[in-house]
């Protein structure tokens, strides 16, 4: 029912955080005045002794993802040093990775944040699953590009040396960029039936779940034939997609499966509940909580309604309460 509420407002296509230049590929972007403002106002801050934090929240804290990769390149031809760089030098501690992260282009800090996560004894599975499940083709396109560009590395090949199992072919799987463009034509009740009943018989209706088959009609599909798929299945089957993966998937896989669902059916209530899973438990997961927020910086209004629905609190008090500081500054920057 509550997808058919939804139906005629959910997108043909996954959503794309990535601003237009960086799907273009343009590494040398025309600058406006302003661009150049910013980047003296972020030399200003850094020169000397000391650094003024407060002034490099204002300026990268307020920009947008567009705004901010133009920054990194322009601060790179001006003073010849990259700025992700400058601020490792500048601040540590989890401040500073959240600058690092706010000052790199979006698909080059999604390409550092796949690298944390492969990095040292054991992958960490929740801070990658988010940056790889539910991206568009055209993000997910651009994110790869940039792995290699940054670490000279495929980043399929290195995930797959990495992870095994039913998460290894997930992950895979949404790495390739897979989703079909909507045709209502093609995309029809008939086909939504038919692909319900596919994933019926790959998990629930089989001894023995065949993931990969889940895997590729997740991936393959858009989101507005997703959510027919949803109403068939439960109307059959009486399961929406999301309880069949609890049921069939255990662990990581199954969180990374029904975040990738969410992201496609409910992307707002879906990273509403990504923010609220770092800021949950003993201690904040600031790398998860400030990559998000940065991430999806131009849906946080959006994000925000979901939230406050959700928990009964806004999103700017939520994650303020975790952090005080320099860190709780810059997170009430990017939530204002």
């Amino acid at each position: 029912f509550f997808f058919r509420l939804l139906e005629n407002h959910l997108p043909t296509m996954s959503l794309s955080f990535y601003p237009d230049l960086i799907h273009e590929g343009d590494l040398s972007p025309e600058c406006e005045p302003e661009i150049e403002e910013a980047c003296e106002e972020i030399r200003e801050a850094v020169k000397g002794w000391g650094t003024d934090e407060q002034a490099l929240i204002d300026v990268l804290g307020s920009k947008s993802a567009e705004e901010r990769t133009k920054i990194y390149f322009k601060y790179q031809e001006i003073h010849d040093k990259e700025l992700d760089h400058v601020m490792k030098k500048e601040e540590g501690g989890d401040f500073g990775m959240a600058l690092q992260l706010l000052s790199l282009p979006p698909d080059a800090m999604d390409a550092k944040l796949i690298h944390m996560a492969l990095k040292g004894l054991g992958t960490n599975e929740d801070h990658l699953y988010p940056v790889v499940c539910g991206r568009s083709n055209a993000d997910m396109e651009a994110l790869k590009k940039a792995f290699f560009r940054k670490y000279e590395e495929d980043v399929t090949l290195k995930i797959d040396e990495e992870i095994g199992g039913d998460f290894q072919r997930l992950i895979i799987t949404c790495l390739q960029g897979l989703e079909e463009d909507f045709d209502e034509e093609v995309h029809t009740e008939d086909k939504a039936k038919e692909d319900a009943a596919a994933f019926y018989e790959a998990g629930q209706g089989k001894w023995g779940t065949d993931e990969g088959e889940l895997f590729k009609i997740l991936c393959m599909s858009p989101p507005e034939h997703l959510a027919a798929i949803n109403d068939a299945y439960a109307d059959e089957y009486g399961y929406t997609l999301f309880k069949a993966f609890e049921e069939e998937l255990n662990g990581c896989t199954d969180r990374a499966a029904i975040f990738a669902l969410g992201m496609k059916l409910k992307p707002y209530e879906t990273i509403a509940k990504l923010i609220k899973k770092a800021c949950d438990g003993i201690g904040t997961d600031e790398t998860l909580l400030t990559s998000s927020l940065i991430r999806y910086r131009s849906v946080l209004p959006e994000v925000n309604e979901a939230f406050t629905e959700l928990y009964e609190q806004s999103l700017q008090e939520a994650v303020t309460r975790e952090e005080g500081g320099d860190l709780g500054k810059l997170y009430a920057k990017l939530t204002e």
